[in-house]
């Protein structure tokens, strides 16, 4: 393959980043706006044409003997610190990389066209597409990267993007607080993964995912048995790294920062929040994904973490108000699904049959089918904002008349999360819970629940939002559809949610260059759609019409619904921990011992030092008859010091 096009994908996305934010000041918004769409747009189109010719050409330098290889276009050494350990800068195509090509470009081309009409008329929008443009470099630098210092890289400049992002509305305090706790949060989280990935290269002498993913085998033989307080330091390099994705997909507890990085403008929400960078850590596992099989630990500790994730999320989503929250908690919850999809995918036999093709593909599908309608809903949300200005279901009801575009579009991605059929997320979340059911009963009825929970939550919104009372201020303001620029996104990915669960995804994203044949698994996929039917039943039965069971059902259990509501006092544990005991104890504490008895020892010196120089400052007079004295003096003690040693 010609190297042009891939350089492009990435120049074009960063040269518009540098143009609008240096000239932007200078532009109109209409410019702006009509740059930064045309060169997403162009990137889009580049990037689906090297996707489509990576899966369809049949290029010699893709296909070996029918197997679909891991092909990089360029990569050329940036860092050299031993003969074998470099760090190169270089594009890697393979079914994962290019499907997320794909991903990444489409859903940021439907932000920035949508945003044109979404932030109409802001200051700074010149500002917001540079912005804009930097995160869809960074993330498409992210999944096509050669090594993992690479991707550390790119991950890092992702974590800025987000930060300047959610910080949009920078005079707003809540917005500075929300960028803040995001940037802190994951940096946190990144610190575990650099730990992690300078373990890994220490032991294996690279940083060169081909090297690593083909031979994990010997990646484990590398460490030559080497452990560290019980387990084996290429478990602790694995779950370090899985940090790294902890933090960026917001697992549990590094989760706090999500819900708050709503304050940022709705169509960043869709674009960072729900398609590409939380889908990061997800796609750092399934990089990652044949040395993890080889640690039975770190899968164990993934599925674990995911399993949890996903049903706290869950059930938090179900007491907020908040629609851009619902959606928030609703993304950590299905990235947690992922998750644990990955982590049941062992790559070794369950009875004679191999599983990890399975979850494997349903976690990547389910990436790919999620990324659709988790962007339908939030752009869907931003017209029901844009609508009525006002983020909470209560000053929404009975919408459907008024906006039905958006109500059409919502509804699909409403179906799609909760998988019924034929949308796409039936065909993805029936995967998933197959992969779990394979493993382990256990894991397959505990995310049947997560997914009944999702379908409750998804159609207790849109009950409210759709169906519920009409607010009275209607008569004041009546709310209508969006202008194209936002409604032309939310019809596209709507279609897409209805079809995408027909593609024929195991067959281009192959697991160990295997096709893997989607197909229906009857007794799953009857229960999950029968939980799904009766969640959305109960949803109907309270919501859809005004009636008094949605408060019967609070009273029955108002500490359970307000400790929800409350995200179950995550962040106050978290400023518990860091002001009272952090802060008011332990560097309270320091500062205490520093000043009183550090610095006070030091000052005593001082003082001493002072006082027996001011006392000896004559010896330095200056008169030749002091100094004689003093030497006649200094002569005898030495004489007598030396005459009692002698005795």
């Amino acid at each position: 393959m010609d190297i042009t096009l891939p350089i492009l994908i990435l120049a074009i996305p960063i040269t518009m980043f540098l143009v609008l934010g240096i000239g932007g000041v200078k532009m109109s918004h209409k410019l702006a706006g009509i740059l930064g769409i045309l060169g997403m747009g162009t990137t889009a189109v580049l990037a689906y044409i090297v996707a489509f010719t990576y899966f369809f050409s049949g290029d010699a330098n893709f296909i070996l003997d029918g197997v679909r290889q891991q092909y990089q276009v360029f990569d050329v050494t940036w860092l050299a610190f031993t003969q074998t350990l470099v760090v190169n800068i270089g594009f890697l195509l393979d079914p994962i990389s290019a499907m997320m090509l794909v991903v990444i470009t489409t859903i940021s081309f439907m932000v920035h066209l949508y945003s044109w009409g979404y932030m109409e008329g802001e200051p700074g929008f010149q500002r917001y597409y540079a912005f804009l443009s930097l995160f869809s470099f960074s993330m498409l630098g992210l999944v096509v990267a050669t090594n993992i210092f690479q991707m550390y890289i790119f991950w890092e400049l992702v974590g800025v993007s987000s930060y300047l992002l959610i910080g949009f509305f920078y005079k707003l305090p809540s917005a500075v607080s929300a960028s803040k706790k995001a940037f802190i949060v994951t940096r946190f989280a990144d610190l575990g993964f650099l730990i992690g990935i300078l373990l890994l290269s220490f032991y294996t002498d690279t940083f060169n995912f081909v090297d690593m993913t083909t031979n994990p085998e010997g990646v484990l033989a590398s460490t030559g048995g080497a452990t560290f307080m019980g387990a084996s330091v290429l478990t602790w390099a694995m779950v370090l790294i899985f940090t790294g994705g902890m933090g960026k997909s917001a697992m549990m507890p590094l989760h706090i920062w999500l819900p708050d990085a709503m304050e940022g403008p709705t169509p960043v929400s869709a674009l960072i929040h729900a398609a590409t960078m939380v889908v990061a850590g997800v796609y750092l596992v399934a990089r990652m994904f044949p040395v993890y099989c080889v640690v039975d630990a770190a899968m164990t500790f993934i599925c674990v973490i995911g399993a949890i994730t996903a049903f706290y999320a869950a059930v938090v989503a179900c007491a907020q108000i908040d629609i851009k929250r619902i959606l928030a908690f609703s993304t950590i919850s299905q990235i947690a699904f992922m998750m644990v999809s990955l982590g049941v995918a062992y790559d070794k036999p369950i009875e004679g049959v191999h599983y990890s093709g399975l979850g494997y593909m349903a976690g990547m599908f389910h990436l790919f089918t999620h990324a659709m309608f988790k962007a339908l809903l939030f752009l869907g949300a931003g017209a029901l904002i844009h609508a009525v200005h006002s983020n909470n279901y209560t000053s929404m009801g009975g919408l459907r008349k008024y906006m039905p575009i958006t109500h059409v579009t919502f509804l699909i991605g409403c179906l799609a999360i909760a998988g019924i059929w034929p949308f796409a997320g039936f065909f993805s979340k029936d995967e998933m819970l197959a992969a779990m059911f394979a493993r382990h009963w256990f894991w397959g009825a505990w995310m049947t629940m997560v997914a009944g929970l999702t379908a409750f939550y998804m159609f207790r919104m849109y009950f409210l939002v759709f169906w519920w009372e009409e607010n009275p201020h209607y008569k004041e303001h009546k709310p209508h559809d969006a202008p194209w620029q936002m409604s032309l996104p939310l019809i596209f990915l709507g279609a897409v949610s209805i079809v995408a669960g027909f593609i024929p995804f195991g067959e281009l994203v192959t697991w160990n260059g295997e096709p893997y044949h989607i197909h229906i698994e009857a007794p799953v996929a009857a229960t999950s759609l029968v939980v799904a039917v009766c969640a959305i039943a109960l949803a109907a039965a309270m919501y859809m019409k005004k009636n008094a069971l949605p408060t019967k059902v609070k009273n029955m259990c108002p500490a359970l619904w307000t400790a929800a509501h409350r995200r179950f006092y995550w962040d106050e544990i978290y400023m518990f921990i860091t002001h009272r005991i952090i802060f008011d104890i332990i560097c309270k504490g320091i500062a205490w011992f520093d000043r009183h008895i550090i610095d006070a020892t030091m000052d005593a010196f001082a003082k001493i030092t002072q006082k027996t120089s001011y006392a000896i400052r004559g010896m330095q007079s200056g008169e030749i008859q002091s100094y004689v004295g003093w030497y006649i003096a200094g002569a005898v003690a030495v004489a007598a010091i030396t005459w009692l040693c002698l005795i």
